[in-house]
């Protein structure tokens, strides 16, 4: 095995969130229902674009806040995904790059605009989301790059990228060249409607691909078809090496092996915007696990983590989450 120069490396969507305040009356108009997320096309998402106002414009994807997070809690992490060479893929470069994420997957030259998320929020804080997944959703083998994979201590690989057979290629991949090199491979289930599309598919990668399991009380039991998180525990802790369960404000619940580590929800004076929470566990998680604590510590990283973002809008943090978990003894 080489020396590792990376803590993570994750794979996933590379999306441009656009963030911009609105009133009701807006989304009345342009035909959106409050709170809720739709898929639009390229045409849609140009349409929404023009008619918004000021707006934020920032790297986004579940994995790419993973390894934001990461980051910000002193880590090095890198990204790999796929844009397009055209304004908002080097909106999305340049962002991920100045958070202190690597970033040098190359531009597509050909198919799909970025993917984009355009993001409305109301006075009351809710969150209207608009989602074009565009060059994102081409991602395939030739994508991955199997020296930087070989290099990372984790590689961290999305749910949510594996709608297609390019992109399902190019995450097997890319687990064979983090084995190949001794590494661990991390998975996020990343929603429920991602496991019941490709639950065949994600059995196989936990059984003969995946050290670290990713999924929330909803996602687990969806996987393995079962009616109670007790049973769906119960069958992962046979088949992952350590499986990471999130159950919201009830904590959070880690195994390996015999073992069973149960990590308390932090405290927020006011969940303002849950978006992320389970991305920026992740990364407390990914960043502890790297540095060789305890599971128990490694969760609480977790938490901390997730706590820091629901309590703003948006899914990058606003404080140092090194300076955060310091404060709390949970880093030397």
């Amino acid at each position: 095995m080489t020396e590792s120069s990376l803590d993570v490396v994750g794979i996933g969507n590379a999306i441009v969130d656009i963030i911009a305040r609105c009133d009701e009356p807006f989304l009345s108009n342009q035909g959106m229902e409050k709170g809720f997320m739709q898929l639009i096309n390229a045409g849609q998402a140009d349409r929404i674009y023009d008619a918004m106002g000021p707006a934020t414009e920032q790297s986004g994807g579940s994995v790419a806040n993973t390894c934001a997070g990461i980051a910000s809690l002193g880590g090095k992490s890198a990204f790999i995904g796929r844009v397009a060479g055209d304004q908002f893929g080097k909106v999305f470069a340049h962002d991920i790059r100045s958070i202190g994420v690597g970033f040098d997957t190359a531009p597509s030259d050909r198919g799909l605009p970025t993917a984009r998320c355009l993001v409305l929020v109301t006075p009351d804080g809710e969150r209207t989301m608009n989602t074009f997944l565009g060059a994102s959703t081409e991602f395939a083998e030739d994508d991955i790059d199997e020296a930087l994979i070989g290099s990372a201590q984790v590689t961290y690989l999305e749910g949510y990228l594996f709608d297609k057979d390019p992109a399902k290629a190019a995450f097997h991949a890319s687990a064979k060249a983090a084995r190949a090199n001794g590494r661990k491979v991390a998975l996020s289930l990343s929603d429920a409607f991602c496991v019941d599309r490709h639950r065949d598919d994600f059995l196989a990668l936990v059984r003969d691909g995946v050290d670290i399991l990713f999924a929330n009380e909803t996602e687990i039991t969806s996987l393995y078809q079962l009616n109670s998180f007790e049973e769906a525990a119960s069958a992962v802790r046979a088949e992952a090496e350590v499986a990471v369960l999130t159950r919201s404000e009830e904590g959070s619940v880690i195994l390996s092996g015999n073992e069973t580590v149960e990590v308390p929800a932090d405290p927020v004076g006011q969940v303002v915007d849950a978006t992320g929470a389970g991305d920026l566990y992740a990364a407390g998680f990914l960043y502890g696990l790297t540095r060789g604590r305890d599971l128990e510590t490694c969760g609480r990283l977790g938490s901390l983590a997730a706590a820091e973002i629901i309590s703003h809008i948006g899914a990058r943090p606003e404080a140092s989450l090194e300076t955060l978990a310091r404060g709390r003894g949970l880093l030397d």
